[in-house]
């Protein structure tokens, strides 16, 4: 799938999906107080290097490090930029 944007190196790109909108109480949250969402949708992956093959592929849903990789807005969309050692884990 290719939309514009090819990550260098080992980097990789993801969407992030949305956080909960309800505790488990049912209380509606502001967007203020949502946590920033932790999981992803990984829509493009670099070649990887020699050093680093390229563990994740297109499509796959990840686990990321809390503050990684550098968010960017492209097609009105917003994307993060980030390294393959920041995914900590697949989601099956």
């Amino acid at each position: 799938m290719s939309f514009g944007i090819k990550p260098l190196g080992s980097r990789v790109v993801i969407k992030k999906l949305e956080a909960e909108e309800k505790t488990q109480g049912g209380i509606i949250l502001a967007s203020t107080a949502k946590e920033k969402p932790q999981m992803a949708e990984v829509v493009a992956v670099g070649p990887g290097t020699k050093d680093e093959p390229m563990e994740v592929k297109a499509g796959d849903k990840v686990v990321f490090s809390k503050y990684a990789g550098t968010e960017i807005k492209y097609d009105g969309e917003e994307y993060t930029i980030m390294s393959q050692a920041d995914i900590l884990a697949t989601v099956e």
